[in-house]
């Protein structure tokens, strides 16, 4: 193998890449696909139409916006369900249940009883991944990667929407049994610009068969 070149993983059918805002789970979704030379399944959250209208009003367009992530969602990943044993490795930067995570944070209660009934129906649909890779980082690096990528709808999430969703991430991920789980310290290292903390996530990630696993690296310099 060359010096640049990607190291191999072996394939799991779907593997998911979760995490809060601003973590850089797409960025991490994007490299992994190109290693694998695989699917890459997107949540296309500009293609909302509501949630630039979410950011500067939640009570009033929260359940819009919630609904139509709940459809893009269901209809993204329940086409997994029908594909035969030769069907390509995808890689996702979303976990279908972390539609109902932002849903029990934004939704007022009789919302959220309708879009729980919905969520139940489409849920079954849904095949669980082979492996999860959870990104973790403290809320002042979530506003500051949030504010140098300068995505304007993102500008107004406060500190304290943020930190009442990475609490929510970390209780749901602490019980969460549905795939093997390897749960990742992103505050510090850079899984896109250095190759050698991203091959370090790659030889963890290959070696995660069950259960749940801890990847807390020192930086590498380049």
């Amino acid at each position: 193998m060359t010096e640049n070149a990607e190291p191999k993983l072996s394939r799991p059918g779907y593997l998911v890449v979760e995490g809060p805002i601003g973590v850089g789970k797409t960025s991490l979704a994007r490299r992994l696909a190109e290693s694998l030379g695989t699917e890459l399944l997107l949540e296309e959250a500009e293609e909302n139409p509501f949630l630039e209208r979410f950011y500067q009003n939640p009570a009033d367009a929260a359940f819009p916006t919630q609904m139509y992530f709940l459809m893009q969602r269901a209809e993204q990943l329940g086409s997994l369900r029908q594909d035969d044993l030769f069907a390509p490795t995808r890689v996702a930067d979303f976990l279908f249940e972390k539609d109902r995570l932002f849903a029990s944070l934004t939704l007022r209660d009789p919302e959220f009883a309708l879009y729980d009934k919905i969520y139940a129906q489409l849920a079954p649909e849904v095949p669980p991944p082979d492996l999860v890779i959870y990104l973790q980082a403290p809320v002042d690096v979530l506003m500051e990667r949030i504010r140098k990528r300068g995505i304007a709808h993102e500008q107004s999430i406060s500190a304290d929407y943020l930190r009442r969703l990475c609490d929510a991430y970390v209780n749901f991920f602490y019980h969460y049994e549905g795939a093997p789980l390897l749960i990742v310290n992103a505050a510090e290292i850079d899984l896109v610009g250095n190759d050698a903390e991203y091959r370090l996530l790659l030889e963890r990630a290959r070696n995660v068969r069950s259960g749940r696993h801890y990847f807390n690296p020192a930086p590498i310099s380049l």
